[in-house]
């Protein structure tokens, strides 16, 4: 029968036939007469390498115990040399039950209890830790009731022979990852968190034989993290692309000049329209959508400094590609404005013929589009038409200016004046004010303004005349009986403007805007009046005039409150005239 490991010489080799060749000896059989057990406190022995340590204390750090006096070892490494080694075998975390450490082709030499070298086997006394549940085992496997610890699914395996025996394979390495625990963070090792725990399992432990991570003891190295390294990348990289477009941005706004055009610009035009309280910025958006400027804030800059504050509301018939300096003189000239400007008491006829010329469109077409579409223009409610009304639009195109160019259609210009008018009127409550005035209708403040905007003169005329009007309209008054008698009535019939008509034609005219031969007032305005006018309408004076005459026939207005004072007043007008 082989031995193993027991120091004797000419041990016999191993043999097929021999009861413990292969694993019959290393599963739990009781050891061989006279021999030490293979775990119960006392290390294996083998032949051809023998054991240089034995197990001391688990999990305390102290040195293992032979019969309660420290075991001393002393090897012989050079033939004429010897050094004396005291050890004291502490705990590895990382060794295990069951590791046993070889020396190559080193005889052991063990000392007893009684100071003498031994024949290789001894008493051994062994130490028993409460917390170890292999220490309270029996000294040999199947003696008694021993319980099998390397039978449950967490226990080590169990030990094999040399011939079986195979190297540990060391971790995969990379030529490029230093790991975490040569200096690379866990950060970009994939971990962080999972280190520390593990390193707190780690110490919770230390010493026991149940947390085992393998024969080498170490974890495996965790892989470098590709997101985490393209995540810092994005990171740092965006922040300096921001930072350098706004820093250039910066230096553009603040030092580079702006992006221009030079000279007058190409022989191609185009309309641009202006609206009301447009300032520089939105003008120069305008301009930089029609390619008429390069940018905008060079049109700004130019707008500061060449008055372009002056520039009005409208429509500007302007080159393309101009110098932003050029079009803001361009602009300032009347001559490129394409608007049409309606003034304070014109008349409706005079205001198409414009909107005809300024769109390029056939005489007449405007008022054809009037006639045709007036009720989809944007008047109040309560404007009625009746079959008298010469013009329903007519008190109805707010006096101002609107942009009026090429390839735009009428009904849009018109639109814009009505639509201006409305938002006046609605300004001024007319309504109320009409039921004040004891009048029918708010058309009927309309076209008393109309009328005081057509015979006056200046702002204190306004509301004389207006107060004329009232006065005038009472058919019980004691001078006219209910006619207005106004030259401006009769004029407007006649599409002219003629101070000089004579008794005869007035009276033998039947037309219902004659107001000297028709009571009240016409059958509606006669033009578009102004702010002035519209308020000394709903405020007039209350001084008893019922006559006025433009004494020199240009701008003095004189005032009477009898038919004879206002006799006087035409006398005076005839001689200034040679009549």
């Amino acid at each position: 029968m082989t031995e193993y490991g027991r120091g004797q010489e000419g041990s016999e080799p191993w043999h097929p036939q021999d009861p413990y060749y292969g694993d019959g000896g290393w599963e739990g059989q009781q050891g061989h007469a006279g021999q030490q057990a293979a775990y119960g406190g006392q290390a294996q022995h083998y032949p051809q390498e023998p054991q240089q340590s034995e197990y001391g204390d688990w999990g305390t750090g102290r040195q293992a115990d032979y019969g309660q006096a420290p075991q001393q070892y002393q090897q012989q490494y050079d033939p004429n040399q010897q050094y004396g080694q005291q050890h004291q075998q502490q705990y590895d975390p990382n060794q295990q039950y069951g590791q046993q450490q070889y020396a190559p082709q080193q005889p052991q030499q063990q000392y007893d209890n009684s100071g003498s070298w031994g024949t290789g086997t001894h008493t051994h006394v062994p130490y028993t830790d409460p917390s170890d549940p292999y220490g309270q085992q029996a000294a040999a496997y199947g003696a008694g009731d021993q319980p099998d610890y390397y039978g449950t699914p967490d226990a080590y395996p169990p030990p094999e022979p040399p011939s079986r025996r195979r190297a540990e394979p060391e971790p995969e390495r990379t030529d490029w990852d230093p790991g975490p625990d040569q200096g690379e963070h866990a950060f970009f090792a994939g971990g962080g968190d999972d280190d520390a725990d593990d390193d707190q399992d780690d110490q919770d432990g230390r010493g026991g034989r149940g947390d085992r991570k393998g024969r080498g003891g170490k974890k495996p190295k965790k892989r470098r993290s590709g997101c985490a390294c393209l995540v810092v990348l994005l990171v740092f990289g965006g922040g300096i692309g921001g930072v350098g477009y706004f820093g250039y941005q910066f230096y553009k706004d603040r030092f580079a000049s702006s992006p221009d055009y030079a000279g007058d610009g190409t022989s191609t035009t185009v309309s641009i329209v202006v609206p009301k309280g447009a300032g520089g910025a939105e003008i120069g958006r305008l301009l930089k959508a029609k390619d008429v400027v390069k940018s905008v804030d060079a049109f700004v800059s130019a707008f500061t400094q060449n008055d372009g504050d002056k520039i009005q509301a409208g429509a500007y018939l302007l080159n393309t590609q101009m110098s932003a300096k050029s079009a803001v003189e361009m602009m300032l000239d009347p001559k490129s404005q394409n608007a049409v400007m309606v003034t304070p008491g014109q008349r409706n006829i005079a205001v198409y013929k414009l909107i005809d010329e300024k769109l390029g469109l056939k005489s007449g077409a405007t008022l054809k589009v009037a006639k045709a579409d007036y009720k989809s223009l944007g008047l109040p409610d309560w404007v009625q038409k009746n079959s008298e009304m010469k013009d329903p639009l007519e008190g109805f195109l707010y006096p101002g200016t609107y942009p009026a160019a090429k390839g735009m259609k009428p009904e849009a210009v018109l639109k814009d004046m009505v639509g201006e008018a409305a938002k006046k009127y609605d300004a001024l409550d007319l309504e109320a004010k009409a039921k004040t005035l004891k009048l029918d209708s708010p058309l009927d403040i309309i076209t008393i303004a109309s009328l005081v905007e057509a015979e006056g003169k200046t702002t204190d005329d306004y509301r004389k005349i207006a107060e004329v009007v009232y006065n005038r309209l009472d058919y019980g008054n004691p001078q006219t009986y209910g006619f207005l008698q106004f030259d401006s009535t009769f004029n407007y019939a006649k599409n002219e403007s003629n101070i000089d008509i004579s008794e005869s034609e007035i009276n033998k005219d039947q037309d219902p805007y004659n107001t000297y031969t028709h009571k009240g007032l016409p059958p509606g305005p006669i033009g578009n009046p102004g702010a002035e006018a519209l308020k000394s309408t709903l405020n007039p004076t209350d001084d008893g005039w019922y006559y006025f005459v433009a004494t020199d026939g240009v701008s003095k207005t004189e005032f009477a409150r009898t038919h004879e004072e206002f006799q006087k007043l035409k006398d005076k007008f005839d001689a200034s005239r040679g009549n």
